[in-house]
C-alpha cells in the first residue's frame, strides 16, 4: 500500500494517488509512506526515485553500520517500532530515506504510530515545514504511543500486585505468566527507547539542525531519558513481584509437604506396633490373652494420638 502525503502552507496532507502515478506526483510528495509493498510497487518508486529501497532482510540487520548511514539516496535510519498484536507486543522495523525535500519510509505492518499520525494529518493538525520537521514528528509520536504503552503495563502491573499480595484466592501461576509477558513488553518498550535514542543521535549528527529543531531533538531526548528511568522501575516491581509470587508458591508447597510429614510421624508409632504384633513368633505372651486385641488397639491410639498432642502444643500444627 502506497501514500502520498504533501505539505502544503506547513500542514501536512494527503495526496490522493491516480491509477498511473506520475513523476510530478511523486515529486511533489513530501512523505512517500509503503507499508507491505508489493514487487510493482517497489518497482515503479524506485524507478521514479531512484533510489533502490531497502528489502525486508536488509531492515532487520542490527548491526550499526547497517542501520545508520549515509549514501547517494539520502539518509539511512532502520528504526524499531512497538506493535501490538493478540494481546502482546512486538517489534518492528521501519526503514526511513530522508531526502533534502522527501522523507519515505518503508514498513511491513500497520503501526499505530503512522495510523494516528494519518487521523492527525487528515485533521490539519500536523504542522511541519520540511522533510526533517516531519520526521523529527514521527519520532515524537513513537515515544508518546511508547509512553502510553509503559503507563498501560504499569496499570497491569498494579492489577498483579493487587493479586499477589492481596487476593488469597488468587491463582499465583497464572500471576506468574502473567508477569512475564509484562517483563517481556516492558523490555521491548525498553529496547525500542534506546534505538530512538541512537536514531536521534545520528540525525543530530548528520542533518542540518537550526534552534527549533535542536530544541525539539533536546525533548525527545529528555522524554526518553524518563521513561527509561520509568522502565527501571517497571522492571524492579515485576521482579519484586516475581519473587514474592514464587516465594507464596514455595510456601504452600512446604505447607503441603509439613502435613505430609505430620502424617507420616504420627502414623509411624502406630504402624510398628501393629508390625511387632503381626509376627509370627511361637512364644508371644498376648497371644493367648483375652485382652491382647483390645490392649493393642489401645497401644496404637496412644502411640498415634501422643506425637500429634506434642506437635499441637509446640504449635507446629
Amino acid at each position: 500500500m502506497l501514500r502520498l502525503f504533501e505539505i502544503n502552507r506547513g500542514i501536512l496532507r494527503e495526496q490522493s494517488i491516480e491509477e498511473t502515478m506520475s513523476r510530478q506526483q511523486l515529486s511533489e510528495a513530501a512523505w512517500v509512506d509503503l507499508q507491505e509493498p508489493e514487487e510493482d510497487e517497489r518497482d515503479l518508486l524506485q524507478q521514479l526515485l531512484r533510489t533502490e529501497l531497502p528489502e525486508s532482510d536488509d531492515v532487520e540487520e542490527i548491526e550499526a553500520s547497517a542501520r545508520y548511514f549515509i549514501d547517494s539516496a539520502g539518509v539511512h535510519i532502520h528504526s524499531l517500532f512497538l506493535s501490538q498484536s493478540e494481546g502482546r507486543h512486538d517489534t518492528t522495523t521501519v526503514a526511513f530515506i530522508l531526502q533534502p525535500q522527501r522523507l519515505i519510509t518503508v514498513r511491513e505492518t500497520d503501526l499505530a504510530d503512522f495510523r494516528l499520525l494519518r487521523m492527525r494529518a487528515r485533521r490539519r493538525q500536523v504542522e511541519v515545514r520540511s522533510a526533517q520537521e516531519l520526521m523529527v514528528q514521527v519520532f515524537e509520536q513513537k515515544v508518546e504511543n511508547l509512553a502510553d504503552a509503559l503507563e498501560d503495563i504499569h496499570v497491569k502491573l498494579g492489577e498483579v500486585s493487587f493479586l499477589v499480595l492481596e487476593d488469597e484466592s488468587a491463582e499465583l501461576e497464572d500471576a506468574i505468566d502473567y508477569l512475564a509477558k509484562l517483563e517481556d513488553s516492558t523490555g521491548k518498550v525498553q529496547l525500542c527507547l534506546m534505538d530512538t535514542r541512537r536514531s536521534i543521535t545520528f540525525l543530530q549528527r548528520h542533518i542540518h539542525i537550526d534552534g527549533e529543531l535542536q530544541e525539539s531533538f533536546r525533548d525527545i531526548t529528555r522524554d526518553i531519558d524518563t521513561l527509561m528511568a520509568h522502565t527501571g522501575f517497571v522492571f524492579n516491581k515485576i521482579n519484586f513481584l516475581m519473587d514474592s509470587t514464587q516465594g507464596f508458591i514455595n510456601i504452600e508447597q512446604n505447607q503441603i509437604i509439613k502435613i505430609f510429614s505430620i502424617a507420616a510421624v504420627v502414623f509411624l508409632p502406630p504402624t510398628m506396633v501393629a508390625s511387632i504384633y503381626g509376627m509370627n513368633f511361637d512364644i508371644m505372651p498376648e497371644l493367648k490373652w483375652a485382652g491382647g486385641y483390645p490392649f493393642a488397639l489401645l497401644l496404637m491410639l496412644l502411640a498415634g494420638v501422643a506425637p500429634y498432642a506434642y506437635f499441637k502444643k509446640k504449635g507446629w500444627l
